[in-house]
């Protein structure tokens, strides 16, 4: 529901109560995660649980949530073995696995807004389901939302693949930083909702944090500071690290990192050329190219067509622990 902090605050100051109703488990395929929620007022829907197949079926429950205040818990989808409990609902799951669902209200004043609002501010935030509802402090519950601050993608060169680089990565939920020491490229206009850094990119790279979580494309073909950039951002503990160019700039750059003293384990870090082979050739397309290989390094997944795999589309994925 933490993803959903924006839109429900905005209903629960205009004086709306809401059930909120949160995936708390996952058996077997699913087309959503853990965590995943959707919102109903009596009228109006936040959110989705499942791309379409149980949102019927949710309503009708959240509707009694919402009459008698009284948090329910229900599976949606019955389990092959039949071992479905009293409160399980057969509806209509196209996947074929099962999901668990915690529905409780959400009242203007409740304690719990207090996370929403710490997750719209992008601070980290922990809100726990709990039988009878929603709590902040540490008693059992039996599912725990957690929202962090988001990752952030660092894009070193102000160009046209970084504008449409910076636009897709957004909505995946990056704090998206764009560095280049050239101000007249370096703008809001070109980068909407990006942080801009007017700064050479070795200088700002040397100081700024960067964590497991981050992603580090460079898309600049400046060899004044590219590969002094690109030693840094390898030798962090930065999660991707990916550079733009040809074969040939590939290669040169790789042996100026070699200079420079990078180790076969940092040089194997680094994804360059960047991007997956989709066949990308326009901005637009070359950052789908990007976020796809950025997506499949932090999954560890094989980039093959799922068409060629057999076994569960999504992983199943644990509760965390009470």
């Amino acid at each position: 529901m933490l993803e959903l902090a924006d839109r429900l605050l905005a209903r629960l100051h205009a004086g709306r109560e809401l059930v909120v109703a949160t995936v708390i488990g996952v058996d077997g395929s699913a087309p959503r995660t853990l965590g995943t929620s959707m919102a109903w007022d009596g009228e109006a829907v936040i959110g989705s649980i499942a791309g379409g197949c149980v949102e019927g079926a949710v309503l009708d429950v959240a509707d009694r949530v919402l009459d008698d205040g009284r948090t329910r818990v229900i599976e949606f989808g019955v389990p092959e073995d039949g071992a479905a409990g009293e409160l399980a609902l057969e509806a209509g799951l196209s996947c074929g696995g099962a999901l668990t669902l915690h529905l409780a209200v959400l009242r203007p004043g409740d304690t719990a807004l207090a996370a929403l609002e710490g997750a719209v501010r992008g601070e980290s935030a922990r809100i726990r389901l709990t039988e009878d509802g929603y709590a902040m402090d540490e008693c059992e519950s039996m599912f725990v939302d957690v929202k962090v601050p988001p990752a952030r993608l660092i894009i070193v060169g102000a160009m046209e693949f970084s504008a449409a680089l910076a636009a897709a990565a957004q909505p995946l939920g990056f704090a998206v930083t764009v560095c280049d020491p050239r101000a007249v490229f370096t703008t809001a206009e070109r980068f909407p909702g990006a942080e801009l850094v007017v700064q050479w990119p070795t200088e700002f790279l040397g100081g700024t944090e960067l964590d497991e979580r981050s992603v580090v494309c460079l898309l600049s073909h400046d060899d004044r500071f590219d590969a002094e950039a690109l030693l840094l951002a390898l030798r962090s503990p930065a999660r991707y690290v990916g550079a733009m160019g040809s074969r040939r700039t590939d290669a040169r750059r790789r042996a100026r990192l070699t200079e420079l003293g990078a180790s076969a384990e940092e040089l194997a870090r680094l994804h360059s050329p960047i991007g997956l082979d989709l066949g990308a050739s326009t901005p637009e397309e070359t950052a789908i190219s990007i976020l796809a290989e950025v997506l499949q390094s932090r999954a560890v997944a094989s980039a093959r067509p799922l068409a060629e795999l057999d076994g569960a589309i999504h992983a199943r994925r644990e509760l965390p622990a009470r």
